[in-house]
């Protein structure tokens, strides 16, 4: 049987992009009308398994070279000052399968973002507590995860600057949304760094550690960096790319996706954010970028949050077209048409493009 109009077919993907595909998910862009994502529908990459974590024998250890080294159970994170933040996190291979040749790992399209309200402590003063060092450089957060990479078995870990774990936003969490998080979200508690694409919030927090030599770990060292090919070092990936989503338009088509809109036009809205600054304009074109209408853009619910946006639509006439839509942040950085292509796939931030049909 052929395959549908407007697709791929899986002979194009191979067998570990489809298993990724399965152990991962993406928030259906319908839910970008949601201003904090359901838990569930929040995006997920997983690298390795999910670990089981028995509360009773969790514990969060702080050390290296530090002055004082701290041992802390769920109780103890919990007794501590509290703060809960709206944060948009996005993946940073969002948006690879749009290059091409596209890397072969996680087959991101578009639906690798989510916003949840995060409640945890703030780290600084944790860090403050154990008193780094005079030499400390980098401070390593490792997980509970542990896989194979490079030929080498190993947890999951990143290290933070000195400056960046001294910011009062990044905050060791606990709970999502209200409520405990689930483990697949990272129980009992892990990193939030907000501004990051997603890499940098290491989940099943196990353990912080001061290092007086930069991190050479896979997923600081190899992983996550723009490069154009595997011998060069790359530049490493940190804040978010500027970027805006639409929700689709109008009705689906089972199984394209393919959207549906009515000749009377459409009320286009949807979610635009930036790791950089805020949002300052967001525009849309249904002529290949040839004009553009500037939308309503809505100023941030939080510092970290994604914003709303929207605009009302009327096609020109009946027939096939494709929505554009882009935005730009207050520092002047904004979408470009096309995705940067680079070896990993990563910060693919060109405009979101949704064919419709527009029906008398």
């Amino acid at each position: 049987m052929d395959a549908p109009k407007g697709t791929t077919t899986s002979a194009e993907y191979s067998d570990l992009e489809l298993r990724l595909a399965a152990r991962n998910h993406g928030m259906p862009l319908e839910v970008l009308q949601h201003d904090v994502t359901p838990i569930g529908m929040h995006y997920l990459l997983i690298h390795y398994d999910i670990p089981y974590v028995d509360e009773s024998e969790w514990t969060l250890t702080v050390d290296g070279a530090v002055g004082r080294r701290l041992t802390l159970t769920l109780d103890d994170l919990r007794a501590r000052p509290a703060v809960t933040q709206r944060v948009t996190m996005e993946c940073a291979g969002n948006g690879r399968t749009l290059m091409r040749p596209r890397a072969i790992s996680q087959p991101w399209i578009y639906e690798a973002v989510g916003t949840a309200e995060w409640t945890g402590t703030p780290l600084a003063p944790l860090i403050a507590e154990a008193g780094l060092d005079d030499d400390a450089v980098e401070v390593v957060f490792t997980g509970l995860d542990t896989g194979v990479e490079s030929g080498k078995r190993q947890s999951y870990a990143r290290s933070l600057t000195r400056d960046e774990v001294a910011r009062d936003d990044v905050i060791v969490a606990y709970e999502i949304n209200g409520q405990p998080l689930p483990p697949q979200h990272g129980y009992p508690a892990r990193l939030i760094v907000p501004g990051w694409y997603g890499m940098a919030s290491v989940k099943w927090l196990t353990s912080i550690t001061a290092v007086t030599t930069p991190f050479e770990g896979h997923q600081q060292a190899r992983a996550y960096r723009l490069r154009q090919a595997r011998e060069e070092p790359g530049t490493p990936l940190t804040r978010i790319a500027v970027r805006c989503l639409m929700v689709p338009p109008g009705v689906p088509e089972f199984p394209t996706r393919h959207r549906f809109v009515p000749r009377a036009g459409w009320s286009l809205t949807g979610r635009a954010w930036s790791g950089a600054a805020p949002v300052v304009r967001v525009e849309v074109t249904d002529a290949g970028g040839a004009t553009w209408q500037e939308a309503r853009v809505d100023d941030p619910p939080a510092p970290h949050a994604w914003q709303r946006w929207s605009c009302d639509w009327r096609p020109r006439g009946a027939g096939e077209v494709e929505l554009w839509c882009r935005a730009t942040d207050a520092d002047g950085n904004t979408q470009p048409l096309e995705p940067a292509w680079n070896l990993g796939g990563y910060a693919g931030n060109a405009v979101q493009r949704v064919p419709v049909t527009v029906e008398d």
